[in-house]
């Protein structure tokens, strides 16, 4: 759960009037203070209001929104009699299956003293042990993403219509994966919006995203964070000028430095992070591979073993990279540059976390260096552009993995798409 235990600002969480139980959780993890997003909205949602919020991973919006989940529970509990299994109080849907599971992982610290059950239904793990939790355990948190969530609604396995909370968070990552229509079923399931408390977050607004928070949300709140664009001027970024046939020769060396403890590498597309991560680990690099081709289970068991630094690092992609909320990650490097300018904030965001500062180091040959200018934009500032030194220009210690030529992802082609309007 990200929140900085130092004076991030002068609400405490013992100043919100939260039960005992709860609050005695908050303490236990570590939390004294509330970051801005906790302390803007925990007034307005511990007072039942419904809730937009912009807020990016990595700002705490996680523990503001379970809190307010919690404390309901905590304040209007229903009788073991009078409750059945396969219908949540709270109900929380995320985009992707990291994110749910470290949603649900969060709920479950604030739980430890409140007794409180949290299910997750995510694609990709146990259907049958899923099914079986909710047709046999009173559910109060329920986390989900859209689709297992369709095929439980379909079955008849799970009923939110004795909804109390709605929970949308990523509104914006839901939208870019397609998942509103599902969503949208979702929520006719739900209680009618003025009988349920709703709280949506999106790190972007458009158009799009507004008309969804309207339509789903009655008299909402807008609190503003300032988005990771702002956090990330903790990261010193640097884009190396350098060909394409020379970006694993570069990333190489550059891992070999002492002061790479932990890092990420993005790359725009999965068959590029696979020939990469055979790449670096055919240079004894300690590595591993994380993106939405590999088994739910697996993914769980590399984020660990990175956390406890048996791997150094990890290679994905966007979507499986929002997942990871590893503090202590020392760089990021951008194999190539992102098609989309927000992708790079969300991308040297899972550095310079907490309070700390971090590194980000992007590799811009011919075809991605056009990238650069909207990033500059959406930044506000301009990156410092260099070509590697001769350290980071050595051979490396293994004769590189030949492929095939054309196979994509390598060569020129690996750049990035135009942006689409």
């Amino acid at each position: 759960m990200t929140s900085d235990p130092k004076h991030t600002g002068d609400l405490r969480f013992r100043d919100l009037n939260l039960d005992k139980r709860l609050l005695d959780a908050i303490t236990s993890i570590g939390f004294e203070y509330c970051t801005p997003i906790q302390a803007e909205t925990l007034p307005w949602t511990l007072a039942c209001e419904d809730l937009i919020g912009q807020a990016q991973t990595g700002t705490g919006k996680t523990a503001a929104f379970l809190i307010t989940a919690v404390q309901a529970l905590l304040e209007i509990p229903i009788p073991e009699k009078e409750r059945f299994a396969s219908e949540p109080r709270v109900l929380a849907l995320a985009p992707t299956r990291e994110l749910a599971m470290q949603i649900a992982k969060d709920a479950e610290q604030l739980c430890q003293y409140t007794g409180h059950n949290v299910v997750t239904v995510v694609g990709g793990m146990d259907y049958d042990k899923q099914r079986d939790q909710l047709q046999n355990q009173v559910v109060d948190i329920l986390v989900a993403t859209p689709g297992r969530l369709i095929d439980f609604l379909g079955s008849q396995d799970v009923f939110l219509d004795q909804l109390d909370i709605l929970i949308l968070d990523e509104a914006d990552r839901m939208l870019d994966m397609g998942f509103i229509p599902d969503v949208k079923r979702i929520i006719r399931k739900c209680p009618l919006k003025e009988d349920r408390q709703t709280l949506l977050f999106s790190a972007t607004f458009n158009q799009d995203v507004l008309n969804l928070a309207s339509m789903w949300t009655k008299n909402a709140e807008f609190v503003e964070i300032e988005p990771e664009q702002k956090t990330a001027e903790r990261v010193e970024q640097t884009v190396f000028l350098v060909g394409d046939d020379d970006k694993v020769q570069v990333l190489v060396n550059y891992l070999k430095r002492p002061e790479v403890d932990k890092a990420i590498v993005f790359a725009n597309r999965r068959d590029q992070c696979r020939d990469l991560e055979e790449d670096l680990r055919n240079q004894g690099v300690k590595v591993a591979l994380m993106s939405g081709e590999i088994a739910q289970n697996k993914r769980l068991k590399t984020l660990d073993q990175f956390k406890k630094g048996s791997i150094q690092v990890l290679v994905a992609t966007d979507v499986a990279g929002r997942g990871i909320h590893v503090n202590g990650v020392t760089h990021v490097f951008n194999y190539n540059l992102p098609e989309n300018a927000e992708d790079y904030v969300h991308r040297i965001g899972r550095t310079g976390r907490a309070g700390t500062s971090g590194v980000s180091v992007s590799f811009a040959g011919e075809e991605d260096s056009f990238a650069l200018p909207a990033i500059e934009t959406y930044i506000s500032q301009k990156l410092k552009t260099t070509v590697p030194d001769e350290s980071l220009m050595e051979p490396m210690g293994n004769p590189p993995i030949a492929r095939k030529r054309g196979r994509r992802g390598h060569g020129g082609r690996g750049g990035p798409r135009p942006r689409r309007n």
